[in-house]
């Protein structure tokens, strides 16, 4: 539903549907039992009349639930059944109306009868719909303490059962408590902060209290401070937390049902309140080939359609794929050559040699994907650090590593464990003057090395324990100790805590630092770790990053939180296992995946950022998305004219002969501007995984004001002027380019007709503009 969409509208026909529905069944059912047990005139007036109102209702129930099909969230099997059922029962019982005024007894009844039992599966449909497919059999007696392991022994449940719990039942219930304190009382009540001298992060904590005494009287909920806080309205002076939003009354029950059980606590290692991944690598078995699907992913996605009731929605044609395929292997959009000569091609496997020819195109290729690999690994060629001398660009290494396709183990290696020309990415910035603790150059290459390679976040863990994952300041200190080259003493929110760190890995099971050897030594040794095949988060954090790029959503995301919950945790583990299995080939994966028919799959527009974060996400297709601050302006240079010079170029940091190995200046190798800034290069002084497909207020500023690309289309319109002087051919190749068709005849007239009223140059930049402008220019569809 669009933002313009009347929302009460869908409220009150949601409201309306359920409401609707039961006429149909009341009228009908009291119509067959009067069919059952009267005869006569009045009877028969009477059935007629409920069979007319109850038709009519039935109406109304299957035209609004049409109209609510596509806004209220349902979807899938259940879905249909319940929607045909209604437009059968409402065929049946207009039909059953018909033969009653006929008087044909014999078929009205058994119409009549048929007429309920199809209101009766539609209704039952709907109410797997709303209340889930064991709204009757889960509220069976015996049913309720299988519910309350399924639902973690929550709440009223357990406090029904009257019985003692079990040690799985413990476990579940304090996972419920402990995640619920996290969420809401840890910024105030835990190890960095200790309001009121209370802490409630452990059990000796809690029972401990603070303060005001005790917090918990285990039995006694009524007694317990903790209870009587969390239960206070809004505004009171005591009520917690004091800051943010309450416990829901959920949360509340779960904390009393927990106190009265006695507050218990397992033995032993405490289950995580965080999902927390599998490390090791996983071999998932690959669904059944069928004749249209033989490819693993599309295998996995066909398994994964089937699972969500998804039909496979058809596939792009030759314009739009090889526009997307370009784009997203070398960043530029084809010739209108390159395009005619695709189309035109009968060869069925024209699309798999496509990606072939591109992917050997090495420097294009290189070109493109130096952005993103710019952005992850805070690379740049100008900005804070390079004056001072306190940073270090690995730019040719870099661009050389793309153009090889270095195999991704060794890339890895080279970063962490660096040669000169790769010491830039761990060295991180030394920024001037005094600075937290937390940016520390040691600090950032362990933030900065979590983030990019294992796919998690540190930043938090290096102030104080982190409240959004398990991880604690001395593991953040530990794996920092690694790259330090003295003993770091560990400091919670920049305060000294006397205490010395230890060289760890973030993930002891991959192996033991030696911890008095020399930097470059643990360097070795932790690079030696991370790249093994056993490392299986290594090599899915890549994959989901890839996936990311070409699909315009991971198969996690964030990209960055790898402990999240995948929409499909079998393809992204084969694609890993097969990656790792197969030379740690970039490319090959890349060829993978843009070969597949998934790749082919029409792009499905996202209104809502959210829902791409969103846990209850459903992959339909490739997220449709803008084209890069770089990918826009290398089109406009491609189309209409060069944006950049030479002398913009960053000539010192690149390969030698660079540019004997570029068509025109590439924006991915010019020094960051206001133009790029605007269209949302990131300065790169901090880690940027991923870019806002999203347009903002900025950019629509700067290319409707900008003078960046004002004066770029502006002498383009100069130059075109000059080379075209008949309209009708100017404002064609002006499409061709661009966009890669001829115009339609009517914007070939409208265009005639602006350029007749606007003659010059002028007319032309205001063409320029609008195409370059238009969402075909700016979309990846």
């Amino acid at each position: 539903m669009t933002s313009t969409e009347p929302f009460w509208l869908w409220q009150l026909l949601g409201r309306l549907h359920p409401l609707v529905v039961h006429f149909p069944i009341g009228l009908l059912c009291v119509a067959l039992l009067m069919e059952v047990i009267a005869r006569g005139k009045e009877s028969q007036r009477a059935i007629r009349i409920m069979l007319v109102i109850g038709s009519f209702s039935a109406l109304l129930s299957v035209v609004f639930g049409l109209i609510l099909a596509g806004n209220d969230g349902a979807e899938g099997r259940n879905l249909e059944i319940h929607r045909w059922a209604g437009i059968a029962t409402f065929a049946i019982s207009a039909i059953t109306l018909w033969f009653h005024r006929q008087e044909n007894r014999k078929v009205y009844l058994s119409l009549l009868i048929l007429s309920v039992v199809g209101i009766t599966i539609a209704g039952h449909y709907g109410a797997m719909l709303t209340h889930g497919e064991e709204y009757l059999t889960e509220v069976l007696p015996g049913k309720q303490n299988n519910l309350a392991e399924k639902n973690g022994a929550s709440m009223v449940l357990l406090a029904s059962l009257g019985e003692s719990l079990s040690d799985d039942q413990v476990a579940a219930l304090n996972l419920e408590v402990r995640t619920i304190l996290a969420h809401n009382c840890y910024n105030c009540h835990g190890e960095a902060k200790k309001k009121g001298d209370l802490r409630l992060d452990s059990r000796d904590a809690i029972m401990a209290g603070g303060e005001s005494g005790p917090a918990v009287i285990p039995g006694k909920p009524e007694k317990s401070e903790l209870i009587r806080r969390i239960s206070l309205p809004a505004g009171h002076k005591e009520v917690m937390p004091s800051k943010g939003k309450l416990l829901s009354s959920e949360e509340v029950e779960v904390l009393k049902v927990w106190v009265e059980k006695g507050a218990p606590w397992p033995e032993g290692k405490l289950q995580s309140i965080y999902r927390v991944a599998a490390l090791e690598p996983r071999l998932p078995e690959i669904p059944p080939a069928s004749a249209e699907f033989s490819s693993p992913i599309d295998r996995f996605v066909n398994a994964y359609f089937k699972t969500h009731s998804i039909p496979w929605p058809g596939y792009v044609d030759d314009k739009t794929f090889i526009r997307r395929v370009y784009l997203d292997v070398t960043g530029l959009i084809p010739t209108p050559g390159e395009i005619s000569a695709f189309v035109e091609d009968n060869d069925p496997s024209k699309r798999e040699k496509l990606v072939d020819q591109l992917l050997r195109r090495d420097d294009d290729y290189a070109q493109h994907w130096l952005t993103f690999w710019n952005d992850l690994l805070r690379n740049d060629y100008s900005g804070t650090g390079y004056i001072t001398g306190g940073r270090f660009d690995i730019t040719r290494w870099l661009y050389n590593s793309l153009y090889d396709n270095k195999p991704y183990n060794w890339f890895v290696k080279e970063l962490i464990s660096p040669s000169k020309e790769s010491a830039g990415f761990i060295r991180g910035i030394k920024w001037r003057g005094t600075i937290n603790s937390s940016q520390s150059t040691e600090m950032q290459a362990a933030q900065n090395v979590a983030q990019v390679f294992l796919g998690l976040n540190l930043k938090c863990a290096s102030c104080h324990d982190s409240f959004i994952s398990d991880w604690k300041l001395e593991d953040a200190y530990g794996f920092a100790s690694i790259f330090s080259d003295s003993t770091l003493e560990i400091h919670r929110c920049d305060s000294p805590t006397g205490k010395m760190a230890s060289s760890k890995l973030l993930f002891p099971e991959l192996g033991e630092i030696s911890q008095d050897s020399p930097v470059e030594e643990r360097l070795r040794e932790l690079a030696d770790f991370l790249t093994q095949p056993r490392d299986g988060r290594l090599y899915r954090t890549l994959v989901n990053r890839i996936w990311a790029q070409l699909m315009g959503r991971g198969i996690v995301e964030p990209v960055d939180m790898m402990d999240n919950l995948p929409w499909s945790e079998d393809l992204l583990d084969w694609l890993a296992y097969d990656f790792a299995e197969n030379g740690y080939d970039v490319k090959r994966l890349l060829r993978q995946i843009l070969t597949s028919k998934t790749y082919q799959l029409p792009s499905v527009s996202i209104e809502d950022p959210a829902e791409l974060v969103s846990e209850k996400f459903v992959f339909r297709g490739m997220v449709r998305r803008r084209i890069t601050a770089e990918q826009f302006a290398d089109a406009v240079s491609k189309s209409f004219y060069p944006i950049y010079a030479d002398s913009l170029m960053a000539v010192k940091r690149l390969p030698e002969d660079i540019r004997s190995r570029i068509p025109f200046p590439r924006a991915s190798l010019v020094i960051n501007d206001r133009f790029m800034s605007a269209l949302g290069r990131p300065n790169r002084e901090n880690v940027n995984t991923s870019r806002a497909s999203q347009a903002n207020l900025l950019q629509a500023l700067e290319l409707t004001n900008g003078n960046t690309l004002y004066e770029t289309l502006r002498a383009g319109a100069k130059d075109w002027k000059t080379r075209y002087s008949d309209p009708d051919l100017l404002i064609r190749q002006m499409y061709l380019n661009a966009l890669g068709r001829m115009p339609l005849d009517k914007e070939l007239r409208v265009a005639r007709e602006f350029l007749e009223e606007n003659p010059g140059e002028e007319g032309v930049q205001d063409l320029f503009w609008a195409i370059a402008l238009s969402p075909e220019f700016q979309l990846i569809l």
